[in-house]
């Protein structure tokens, strides 16, 4: 790093842009090792929405693959997309080291405000998606695609001379069972098995209908995976409406006077998200309409003079609210 004051060659910018590359992969790739030794855990967050779900709607709390790499690329899918998320502080931070010593100081006291709330607010986004958006899409479609269909099995009383086994219903796999022994495990919703070389076996189960729910890993990865990008980008609405009004080009008031037009956009953009439920549709319009109203709070109680850092004796006329 030059001394503060000093001017850079263009061959001095390319160093220090190479140095920052290096050391922005660097860090990536230590997350991404920490990663792949605990890209089984972090599959396990991953999965338990679809699998609870699925337990409480009685089907099997289980994921298929259906081809020999599937697993292991949704692990590495998952290692990825998490050492990307765990490391772009990192890279942030890179990036500015890069990029501040060309910025006056109220520049860099945009960037201390801007930077921390959007973090702030793709937390709180995925945050909100894993634990009340998600759920909530499981359950309807899970429940709506088990009931669809009736299974219409007739009963009739057990013939004379015949006695039906029973099969004991556990809570868990019991640890001294015998080779042969069988049992329903009702915690995975399997009809379960000790094999003769010690082996657990298991058989899934469902409850009601004829469509049984049994989805792909690699495709409900991809799903959570996208709701996530999505979810990351609209919570970004209010900082964007900040920053418009720190420019100029937006006033609260030219947004509050069509406050009912962009409530139908926003039941609309959520229309256009991954998951199209009823009860999702609501929880993600209401979501767009609350993240346009902070917006428009952000704009009147943070005015573009609150976050500069030049004192206010100064003339600079790049420092004008």
């Amino acid at each position: 790093m030059l001394p503060a004051g000093s001017i850079m060659s263009f061959g001095d910018h390319l160093d220090e842009l190479r140095k920052r590359l290096v050391y922005s992969l660097l860090g990536v790739a230590v997350f991404f090792v920490a990663s792949l030794a605990l890209g089984g855990g972090l599959l396990d967050i991953v999965a338990a929405p679809v699998l609870h779900e699925l337990k409480a709607a009685g089907q099997s709390a289980t994921l298929l693959a259906t081809s020999p790499l599937e697993t292991f690329g949704a692990y590495m899918k998952v290692a990825t997309v998490m050492s990307l998320l765990v490391g772009m502080p990192w890279v942030l931070y890179q990036t500015w080291q890069f990029i501040s010593p060309g910025l006056y100081p109220h520049e860099q006291r945009f960037v201390y405000v801007l930077m921390p709330m959007s973090v702030g607010l793709t937390a709180i986004g995925v945050l909100m998606l894993y634990y009340v958006v998600l759920p909530l899409s499981l359950y309807f479609l899970i429940s709506f695609g088990s009931g669809l269909i009736g299974s219409h099995v007739t009963t009739a009383p057990t013939p004379e001379g015949i006695v039906l086994p029973t099969v004991p219903t556990l809570s868990a796999d019991p640890s001294d069972a015998a080779p042969g022994s069988m049992w329903i495990n009702q915690s995975v919703g399997q009809l379960r098995f000790r094999a003769a070389d010690g082996r657990t076996l298991g058989v899934p189960l469902s409850s009601g209908g004829t469509i049984s729910q049994q989805y792909r890993i690699s495709e409900y990865v991809d799903l959570v995976f996208m709701m996530a990008l999505a979810f990351a980008i609209a919570f970004q609405v209010p900082m964007v409406l900040m920053l418009l009004a720190w420019s100029g080009l937006l006033k609260p008031e030219d947004l509050t006077r069509y406050r009912k037009q962009v409530f139908f956009g926003c039941v609309i953009g959520a229309a256009l998200l991954p998951t199209q439920d009823p009860g999702s549709l609501l929880a993600l319009s209401a979501m767009l309409i609350g993240l346009f109203e902070l917006g428009i709070v952000l704009m009147r109680v943070m005015p573009k003079r609150l976050a500069r850092l030049a004192p206010a004796e100064s003339t600079d006329g790049d420092l004008e609210a």
